[in-house]
């Protein structure tokens, strides 16, 4: 046993944890899974709520990466705990990327994976839709191995981190590709919400970040250069590099301007080894169907006064439909509406529970990740009975779970 982590990575969340452990080993790792009794993995801290808590924690960096490149080049394995900024280094090498990244490339894969996590675009799936095998430690500290043509595969990805312990993660790959990033400033709420389509369909990725106050705010459209160049209905190109928070220095940002980079580059909005964010922070995200991304902005716009002042930043992006049982993406596609808070937890709080009951007649549902106040939303997931019953099978003893499942899925 270890010192443990003592808080999340913007400091905005404690954890209970009672002691750490950090095996170097995939047998030490099965040993410890084997004889513990409760226990949570925590990879790079990036969650925002109690779904990683619990009384042990083992933290996997002291374990190998070992990336390998299918026999095919169109796949890529790698350890569960690697950041996605690991990854695309390694695929740089070899001339690959992924379909898509978050706006952070500092989160473990698995972690992002667990929670539905996503980047943008009108095609693009979240994180989680590119792996096609998981490697697992389940709860009696056995190696389970699946893949994309077993039956329960799609219950698997999104595991919520309630199904054992992901070691390695297998997804597909692509020759890489360039990538062109240009912001547009001066967007209002009226031209924002009666060209929705027209303007997530600028780009491969786009997001639209705004403050909530009286000017919608800015389009940063992510656009491959085999794309043509879009015009922005009202909005302006944007002269300089910015930041997504207003005010902070966009020395941390992507590179803008239009000028073409590597995937990994552009499709998040914050650079590989540079402080993401502010750092200092409380998110929440909320999902809902493109059927009623109009309406449920209409909503929140006619509320914000009542939230604005707690925000560095909201952002607007698309999510394509998918099959995972537990992902707020499937069989729909879905507009994220986010919220990038100041730290007072309180205050934020009230904000969300403002803000869902806004949303309740949209279907939201919120990112597994970040904060909110619903509970058991097992009723919103179709296949929420048939996760259970996997994960009943690959952890009969209830070792990964925590009182936050027992609360948000039962």
């Amino acid at each position: 046993m270890t010192d443990f982590p003592r808080t999340n990575w913007s400091k905005s969340f404690r954890y209970q944890f009672r002691n750490c452990i950090r095996p170097t080993s995939i047998d030490a790792l099965c040993d410890a899974v084997r004889s513990a009794t409760k226990i949570k993995v925590l990879g790079s801290g990036h969650s925002f709520n109690a779904i990683a808590d619990g009384d042990v924690a083992v933290v996997l960096n002291a374990m190998p990466f070992a990336p390998e490149i299918g026999d095919d080049g169109k796949k890529v394995s790698i350890a569960g705990h690697a950041t996605y900024g690991d990854l695309a280094r390694f695929l740089h090498l070899h001339g690959l990327a992924v379909h898509n990244l978050a706006s952070l490339p500092h989160i473990s894969i698995a972690g992002a994976i667990a929670t539905a996590t996503h980047g943008s675009g009108n095609l693009n799936g979240n994180l989680a839709t590119a792996v096609c095998g998981l490697e697992f430690v389940g709860g009696d500290g056995r190696i389970i191995r699946v893949e994309r043509t077993d039956p329960d595969f799609d219950g698997m990805l999104v595991h919520l981190g309630a199904l054992g312990v992901v070691t390695r993660v297998t997804l597909d790959v692509q020759p890489a590709f360039q990538v062109r990033q240009n912001v547009y400033e001066g967007l209002s709420w009226s031209t924002l919400l009666d060209n929705l389509d027209e303007i997530f369909a600028a780009g491969y990725s786009v997001s639209v970040f705004t403050g909530w106050g009286d000017e919608a705010g800015q389009i940063w459209v992510k656009a491959t250069t085999d794309e043509g160049t879009h015009s922005i209905r009202g909005a302006t190109p944007a002269a300089v590099k910015r930041h997504p928070i207003i005010g902070l220095d966009p020395v941390n940002a992507t590179d803008q301007l239009g000028e073409p980079g590597l995937w990994s580059d552009r499709l998040p909005h914050f650079r590989i080894g540079f402080m993401p964010s502010s750092g200092e922070e409380i998110q929440s995200e909320f999902h809902v169907p493109r059927r009623h991304a109009v309406a449920a902005l209409e909503a929140l716009v006619a509320v914000r006064h009542s939230f604005s002042h707690l925000i560095q930043a909201g952002e607007f992006r698309t999510v394509g439909a998918d099959r995972l049982w537990m992902s707020p993406q499937y069989q729909r596609d879905t507009l994220s509406i986010h919220f990038t808070w100041r730290r007072d937890a309180a205050a934020v709080d009230q904000a969300v529970s403002q803000i869902e009951a806004a949303l309740a007649p949209y279907e939201a549902l919120p990112h597994w990740g970040k904060v909110f106040s619903a509970r058991d939303l097992s009723e919103h997931y179709p296949m929420a009975s048939a996760f259970k019953k996997v994960r009943e099978r690959m952890d009969p003893e209830r070792k990964f779970w925590n009182e936050w499942l027992d609360r948000i899925i039962g």
